[in-house]
């Protein structure tokens, strides 16, 4: 969207203009002075621009497209139906965080993942199907690798982060942890045990300093002690088949002690990185309320309305401009040439298809 300089020759004899006052809707006039012609200069660009302006405004803010138009609605749609496809691209920085946060969001039928700084600065995103190994490490690939990353561990991010980010340390989100374990024992277990693991999952909110981890960590190895034996326990269930007895309280033992023996539960201790996710859990609010606010749109206006508030989220609206381009459209491969031949099946009509000889009584006169 580059604009051109603020010089222009004359349609009729070629000399510079110059200005001349103002029309009647504030437009600058230009005159020729070689010819007297005079003469409208049109700024494309900057009509643009400021589509762009209002169509951001409209899109983040809470005016109504009338009231944004100067018109009616219908004239304002008309006016920015070019905006859906501008393509926003989160401008490259090559910074080095200390700690890196990355967690994905529903939108539809898309999974969107997001990486974001200690300090909330929205760092990269990459679209995908799901939360597979393959989407995590398109997104790493954008970023450098940071010191610390704070996940909830979703599936496919720990093999990402092995071969993308091997020397990167790992926060898991003690919040998420919390919330796997109550999953499986649920808010009020009836096992003694469930109802002790649940209480030391919700403790890690109290782990402040590293004597307060070794607590916890003898806390939990007192409770295995105790009654590790019923993670074992097996029984024959309805179906015939043996399984565990208990196995939602295995599972929610499993995750703990997962994530302790990774040493991905205290990193925040040793290199001070938040030990949760919760300010991009925020973002991700704030994404559901934007797309409620404009809900009906269609999924690709939902990811480009997505895209632009998180641009949005770091950039000012004048500058949005400077940071979206116009994909290019897909191109068409021609099928490879084929020699020249009677066509074996097509649309035009033949003598040999009957439609000109009638037989029978029809070709009776």
């Amino acid at each position: 969207m580059d604009h051109p300089s603020n010089q222009t020759n004359c349609v009729v004899c070629g000399s510079l203009l110059v200005k001349n006052g103002m029309t009647a809707a504030g437009t600058q006039r230009w005159r020729c002075r070689d010819c007297g012609a005079s003469s409208v200069r049109r700024r494309p660009d900057v009509t643009r621009r400021e589509q762009l302006r209002r169509f951001l405004t409209w899109l983040v803010g809470k005016a109504s497209q009338a009231e944004l138009g100067g018109g009616t609605g219908r004239s304002f749609r008309h006016d920015t139906a070019w905006c859906w496809t501008l393509q926003p691209c989160m401008p490259v920085t090559g910074e080095v965080h200390d700690a890196v946060l990355v967690d994905g969001v529903w939108i539809g039928s898309w999974c969107l993942l997001i990486a974001q700084s200690a300090t909330g600065t929205v760092i990269a995103w990459q679209w995908a199907a799901r939360e597979s190994t393959a989407a995590w490490e398109a997104l790493f690939a954008q970023i450098p690798p940071p010191l610390v990353v704070v996940t909830d561990g979703g599936s496919g991010i720990r093999s990402a982060l092995a071969r993308t980010w091997p020397d990167t340390k790992v926060q898991r989100c003690i919040f998420h942890l919390q919330l796997n374990v109550t999953r499986e024992l649920t808010r009020k277990p009836r096992l003694h045990a469930g109802k002790a693991l649940r209480q030391i999952a919700l403790a890690l909110t109290d782990v402040h300093s590293v004597d307060d981890a070794i607590t916890w960590r003898l806390t939990l190895e007192a409770w295995w002690q105790k009654y590790g034996h019923l993670t074992r326990e097996r029984s024959m269930y309805d179906n015939g088949q043996f399984g565990y007895t208990h196995h939602r309280l295995r599972k929610a033992w499993a995750v703990l002690h997962r994530t302790v023996q990774a040493g991905h539960t205290f990193t925040n201790l040793e290199h001070g990185n938040p030990r949760a996710t919760s300010r991009l859990e925020g973002l991700n609010s704030q994404i559901r309320h934007l797309l409620r606010h404009h809900r009906g749109m269609p999924i690709e206006h939902r990811r480009r309305a997505v895209e632009w508030y998180l641009l949005l989220h770091e950039i000012p609206i004048d500058q949005a401009h400077k940071h979206a381009h116009q994909p290019a459209p897909k191109r068409i491969e021609s099928p490879a040439d084929e020699p020249i031949r009677p066509a074996l099946y097509d649309t035009a009509l033949s003598a040999e298809e009957g439609l000109w000889h009638r037989t029978g009584w029809a070709g009776r006169t």
